[in-house]
Formats: structure tokens, sequence, C-alpha cells
């Protein structure tokens, strides 16, 4: 049996360029350059949407868990546009929109299950800088393509913090919800209003949706987890089955529904560390995918665990969605975890330079 090393499973946030004592500095020390305003973004209509960033990386070591947006590619990318460090906190919509306005201009991102993207009415692209004019309305329609749609805005958001973190945790009952009606505070720049005096070129990034089969299944990679050994046909007998993604699936874990496979072994599982990503088999009629919110322990065998490429592609699944597994190995899906750190890398330089002429830093 192969061991799956701690890197493989660990997401694409830990892969990205800031020390721990960064990723948890203040709102004013993590985000904003010097000469900031604060200005006030209003949710004009929101369906279910957070305030969250990458995660509570401090948390696991304290007995809490990670959570942190589940499409982690999703929120880097959206972040990395708008000239924000990837771990600065941004919206997380989900299933449903959100129509945000604002007093001042803004420069935005919208990434994710691409959604269609208004500016005063008028369609815009996603994955791309947005320049969203004083008073005129960004209007993120419900998800097409997946789940949930992440959008950034330049500066450095209000939100309470726990940990470092803004992250929300529905078992402590921790996070900012968004509500029509609601205001968010921005400390922000003057980037947005010299985008509007100065010719500049939009910076887009690649989208990256879940892979399907013909049939339109999404498609999981997998490695095999510590308990491959204690299940008849190990990774075979979840590659020969399709699940369906139950609509009680939340941000700890995926359920869903389909053949189970069948365990050989006897013996109890003790309580011990799990990673994001494992594929747990308990008793009864579904899988369970740990997510981010999941508890740091846990007892039940873990018959595979999904690479951080697939942690990122589960997040789109919608309820009732089909979904396949397939195998690869550890080597391989390290190599496309570190590709698209480079890809992150490369695209904040590209931002970098597309915004120097401004006279504006970046964080």
């Amino acid at each position: 049996m192969s061991q799956v090393p701690t890197q493989q499973v660990q997401s694409i946030e830990q892969r990205m360029d800031q020390p721990a004592d960064e990723q948890h500095a203040s709102p004013a020390q993590e985000q904003a350059p010097s000469a900031t305003t604060r200005q006030e973004v209003h949710v004009v209509a929101a369906g279910p949407s957070v305030i969250t960033d990458l995660g509570r990386f401090r948390g696991p070591s304290q007995g809490l868990s990670v959570n942190g947006a589940l499409d982690q590619y999703a929120a880097t990318v959206a972040n990395v546009l708008v000239g924000n460090p990837a771990n600065a906190p941004l919206l997380e919509v989900t299933a449903f929109g959100v129509t945000l306005s604002s007093s001042a201009p803004l420069l935005v991102a919208v990434t994710g299950a691409g959604a269609e993207v208004l500016i005063d009415g008028a369609a815009v692209a996603g994955h791309t800088q947005l320049l969203v004019p004083a008073g005129q309305a960004l209007v993120v329609r419900p998800a097409k393509n997946g789940l949930r749609n992440y959008v950034a805005v330049r500066g450095a958001i209000e939100a309470p913090r726990l940990m470092g973190s803004c992250a929300p945790d529905i078992m402590l009952g921790f996070g900012r919800t968004l509500t029509t009606g609601a205001t968010v505070h921005v400390h922000t720049d003057a980037v947005a209003h010299a985008l509007q005096q100065a010719p500049w070129q939009a910076v887009s990034a690649p989208v990256r949706l879940p892979r399907r089969t013909e049939a339109g299944e999404v498609v999981l990679q997998i490695v095999e987890g510590p308990d491959v050994h204690e299940f008849d046909g190990g990774l075979s007998a979840l590659e020969s089955g399709t699940y369906k993604l139950s609509p009680r699936s939340n941000h700890v874990g995926a359920r869903l529904a389909g053949p189970v496979p069948r365990r050989t072994a006897t013996g109890e599982v003790l309580s011990r560390g799990v990673p994001i990503g494992a594929v747990e088999v308990p008793a009864g009629d579904e899988l369970l995918v740990l997510m981010r919110g999941r508890g740091i322990t846990a007892g039940y065998p873990v018959l595979a665990v999904l690479t951080g490429s697939a942690q990122d592609a589960a997040a789109q699944i919608r309820p009732g969605q089909s979904v396949r597994f397939e195998r690869t190995d550890v080597e391989t899906a390290r190599a496309e975890l570190l590709q698209v750190a480079a890809d992150v890398d490369a695209l904040r330089a590209q931002v970098t330079r597309a915004l120097r002429h401004v006279d504006a830093p970046l964080t």
C-alpha cells in the first residue's frame, strides 16, 4: 500500500507565498496598502453568502477545524486578480447570487462556478479583473456550472477573527453571514479611482471546472487511504460505482449515496487524525468525504483521499449530481498541485505588471 504524505492531502493554500505570521496578521497589516480609506459595500440582495478566507491554519493544533473557502483555487485566484494576498477575506456565495453596490469605485473579481456576472445591467466576464464604478451594481447570478462563486474586493474586508482567520465555523457558530441590506466595510486604496482615469488591460485567469465523463458525471481523483487494505477490491470498489451528492452535504462533509464498498476487516477503528478529503466508509448507504469543516479526528475507516485538485472540484458539485472516482498516484497528484501553485505565482506577477502604472503598491 502506498502511503499518503502529509503534503499530498493539504490544499493549495499551504503552497502559496505567505509565511504563517503574515497569514494571521490583523486586517490592516495583512492586506491594506498605505493611504487607504474605509468604504461601504452594500449588500443589495444575497443568497447564502459568507465572508471567509483560505482557512484557520492555527486551528487544528488547538483542536479546531481549518475551515475556509471550499474551492481554494477559485478563492486564491479571486484575491490574486485584485492584488490582495491569497489569504485575504472575500465572499463565498453558494448556489444563489449576490448583488453589491458602493458609493466608491471598486476593483473586484468573481471566480468559481461560472455564474453570469453583470455591472450596471451589462454582462461581463468572470475570472478577470472588473472595475465597478461608484453607484453601479455588481450582480452575480446563481451558479451555472457548479455550486460556489467567490467575490474578491481589492483591500481589507472587515470581519470578525478567530485565531487569525475570519473563516466561518458552523460547529462553533462563528463567522459572518451576509444578508440582504447588510453593509461590508473595506479598507481600500486609490487603485480603482486611478484605473478610471487611465487605459488598462484587465488580467484574466484560467477557469478550472471539475472534469466530467461523457455522461456528465463529475470525476474526482483519489489516492489510497490508510485503510485501503481492509476493503475487498481496494480502490477498484470505488472506481466501479457511481455516486450522487446528497443535499445534506455541507462544509463538514460531502455525503455520497451509492454502492458502499465492503470492509473485510472486523476490528474497531480507533479515533485518529484525518485529512481533508478523506473518503470515509461508515456503516450505511453513503460515503462521507471530509471537507474543510471536518473534525480533526474521526473513527471511520478511510478507504481513499481526494487529491488537492479534487477537493476543489468537490466544492463545485451540486446536490443530486453524479460523481465517479478515478485513482491516481501520489507523485502525479503532487506534481499537479505544484503546477497549480506555479500558475498562481505567474498570475500574481502578471497582475503586478498590469497595475504597476497606477502607482499604488500591491500588498
